[in-house]
Order: C-alpha cells, then structure tokens, then sequence
C-alpha cells in the first residue's frame, strides 16, 4: 500500500505542475515584457496577451501605414502595465479590433516610459526581424 499512495500521491503533485505551467504559459510572456519595461529594455522579442483598452487608429509612417492600440497586459505577471501595439496595415492588412477584446501578440518591444511599444508585430519582407504576429479569437494576421 504505501508504494501506491506514493505513486499516487507523485502523479497528482505532476498534474498540478503541469496545470500550473499550462495556466501562466501566456502570463508568462507578460512578465518579460514588464521586466523589460523595468529594466528599461529595448530589443527584445516578445509575446503579450491581454485585452484591447483603446483602438489609437492608423497613421502614416516612414515605412508603411500603420494601426495602432493598447494592451492592457493580462494576469499578475504583467502588473498591470499597458503597452502600445503598432502594425504595419500594408503587411497584414487592416486587423478588425474592438476595445475590450482579447489579443495576443508578438514583436520586438522598445522601451518608453508610459508602458513601451510593441512592434514588428508581422512578417519583416527584409528579413532582419523575427516574424511577428497579432491574434485575435482565431484570426491570425502576420
């Protein structure tokens, strides 16, 4: 008997870790981009999820026309930090986004002092940059 209860006992401690690590699996990235935010970091390739707080709309820029939003980071790991999201609309298309929806997205993050900026958020054609992307429900826009 005792031999089972210890078998049991390491089979249910395996199920909670790997609950565990599922479950903050994305809270997780978000606490890579707060440690960049605080340590004042830029660079640094990035995957955030959280929900849309407000839609900052498009703007011409020197490579591209570009949309912009703020995430509000989710989970404990992002403290509460809202980043600026900026895509370039002639690569990925115009993405449909409201405000309060759930989005993940990948990119280089650079550093400013409001929350920073989240960027390259799709396929770079010049290929310097790891592609990026922006998630919205089952819709992946690159």
């Amino acid at each position: 008997m005792p031999a089972e209860r210890l078998r049991a006992a390491s089979l249910l401690g395996l199920a909670a870790f790997a609950s565990a690590c599922t479950a903050s699996g994305d809270d997780a990235g978000n606490g890579a981009v707060y440690d960049a935010w605080r340590a004042q970091r830029s660079g640094a390739e990035v995957t955030a999820d959280g929900s849309i707080a407000r839609i900052l709309g498009t703007r011409a820029g020197p490579s591209g026309e570009h949309e912009g939003f703020l995430l509000h980071l989710r989970g404990a790991s992002g403290r509460g930090l809202t980043v600026r999201v900026e895509t370039n609309v002639d690569l990925t298309g115009p993405i449909p986004l409201s405000p309060g929806e759930d989005v993940e997205v990948r990119g280089e993050y650079v550093y400013d002092s409001s929350g920073g900026i989240i960027h390259y958020t799709h396929r770079d054609p010049s290929g310097r940059h790891a592609a990026g992307y922006v998630r919205t429900g089952t819709a992946l826009y690159q």
